[in-house]
């Protein structure tokens, strides 16, 4: 990026390019400087340009306007730049926040020109001319607050109130800033001083502007004093502090050039440059929104930003695909990979099935008629019926019953056969699974026989349960339909226990 540095005598062009800034040309003021400045541009085609004005004539007008938005702003500020300045292309309208009026609520604005703006011309109808995109034209003040925002870290640039003072090839620079906002600016032309001079002279025209700022009303005159933040020459810190005396109106802190120059992130300066440098250094990487050229002068540099957001959106869009084509092509080599892996896995499996089935005797049928044959198998085996769950059931019953003794349990399938003859049938539903349970009474006295069969019948009634049926009961005594009762109770001196016999069915699954 190429800078043009603006003073009211010569005028030079420097290169901006990774933190070093360079001094490609000087050109006079005048119409030679112009035709030299034109010949120098002739291979800077398409470059891109930004002008920082260091001059003495430029005007500062306070105003306010209603608070809008939008293109009804702007149709209010250019009028009010109309009105003040009679030539409006290099006028800046800065806005200073919104006040609180009695009716209405207003926008204050700092009106900003150059008292002489026919001398920019035709070094800005070269520019045109040969096609350089203009970023651009700023002036120092303008790029005051974001100087005085990088030294944020200096004791003297805290505060809602500032004034920041450099000596420039132009001379000494004094602006004031509000609450990060520029207020006001001068420059004072300066000669060739020493040291001691020139810091002399900064407290002096410090000093009296702060005066200067009370008569205006920008200073409470009971506010304390004003901080001022002064770049000092290189190597001239000590002989700055020595002579700026702080007193009751300002206060002075002093920064060396050094210092400010690594702020700013500039590692090397033409020699014989003075700190405009840190001001060509900001307008280069961190210029500020406003500025005074308008939007035709800045036309080609609108369309190189719009070319430059294309590329950069396409750039991006291009490594998303390529991020998103690289994902799917190692989504796509893993599934490769799995494939390969579950083929050989297949292919191993059958080897190994070859080599079983080839160990089978050799029958009449083919193999597919014996797989048929086991599956089958299998399911009449699941549907088959098993004694376990006949046992858990006469387990559990068993558990309610602790006086009765199990001799035995006959579990077969089929129909019950056992019966005595002229005994009842089984009913239907008893055919399938038959279980067979003798036992014998214990803890009852044995010739205690209506208790005996109290307590036979009440287990054979729960065991028939859970879906199954009670086929027949048999008591340690019959009682005949003459009221006879006939079989062995135990005698008075036997200590067997009396038997019984109980047969259940349950139909198969």
């Amino acid at each position: 990026m190429y800078l043009l540095y603006f003073t009211a005598e010569d005028h030079y062009l420097y290169g901006s390019a990774r933190g070093k800034l360079q001094l490609e040309a000087k050109f006079s003021g005048d119409d030679l400087g112009v035709s030299a400045f034109r010949d120098h541009l002739r291979n800077r085609k398409g470059a891109l340009f930004a002008l920082v004005a260091d001059l003495a004539g430029e005007d500062f007008h306070e105003d306010q306007v209603p608070l809008l938005r939008g293109s009804d702003r702007s149709a209010v500020v250019q009028r009010r730049l109309a009105q003040r300045y009679r030539d409006t292309r290099l006028a800046a309208a800065l806005s200073l926040g919104a006040v609180s009026g009695p009716q209405r609520r207003n926008e204050r604005l700092l009106l900003a020109s150059f008292t002489n703006t026919q001398q920019f011309a035709p070094w800005l109808d070269a520019l045109e001319e040969v096609g350089a995109r203009l970023a651009g034209v700023y002036s120092v003040p303008l790029l005051a607050p974001a100087l005085a925002a990088r030294l944020g870290g200096s004791p003297g640039a805290r505060g809602p109130r500032l004034l920041v003072v450099t000596a420039n090839r132009a001379g000494l620079r004094q602006s004031f800033i509000d609450n990060g906002k520029l207020r006001f600016a001068r420059l004072e032309r300066t000669v060739d001083m020493v040291p001691q001079a020139l810091a002399a002279f900064a407290r002096s025209e410090t000093l009296r502007l702060a005066q200067y700022l009370v008569t205006l009303r920008a200073l409470p005159r009971d506010g304390g004093p004003l901080p001022a933040l002064v770049v000092a020459p290189p190597g001239e810190r000590a002989v700055f502090e020595q002579t700026l005396v702080s007193d009751a109106r300002v206060q002075f802190h002093t920064v060396d050039a050094a210092q400010a120059l690594q702020a700013v992130g500039l590692r090397a300066t033409p020699e014989g440059a003075g700190a405009e440098a840190l001001y060509l250094q900001l307008a280069a990487r961190k210029p500020p929104r406003e500025q005074f050229a308008t939007r035709d002068d800045r036309r080609r540099f609108f369309v190189w930003q719009l070319q430059r957001a294309v590329v950069a959106a396409g750039v991006l869009g291009f490594a998303a695909c390529a991020l998103l084509a690289g994902a799917r092509a190692l989504e796509g080599s893993d599934l490769r990979s799995r494939a390969a892996d579950q083929t050989r896995e297949a292919r191993s499996a059958a080897e190994r099935y070859a080599r079983i089935t080839a160990a089978f005797p050799v029958t009449e049928t083919t193999t597919e008629n014996l797989r048929v044959a086991v599956v089958e198998f299998r399911a009449i085996a699941e549907r088959s019926a098993q004694p376990e769950t006949a046992l858990v059931h006469v387990s559990r019953v068993l558990e309610q019953f602790p006086q009765m003794e199990l001799d035995g349990i006959k579990w077969s399938v089929g129909r019950p056969g056992g019966e005595r003859e002229g005994a009842e049938r089984a009913p239907a539903a008893a055919q399938g699974v038959q279980v067979e349970i003798s036992g014998r009474v214990n803890a009852t006295q044995r010739n205690d026989y209506r208790g005996i069969t109290a307590q036979v019948q009440a287990f054979a009634s729960a065991l028939a349960s859970s879906r199954y049926q009670l086929v027949r009961t048999q008591l340690p005594f019959d009682v005949t339909s003459e009221g006879t009762l006939t079989g062995d109770i135990g005698g008075r001196d036997s200590n067997e226990a009396p038997r019984f016999t109980i047969i259940l069915a349950r139909g198969l699954p």
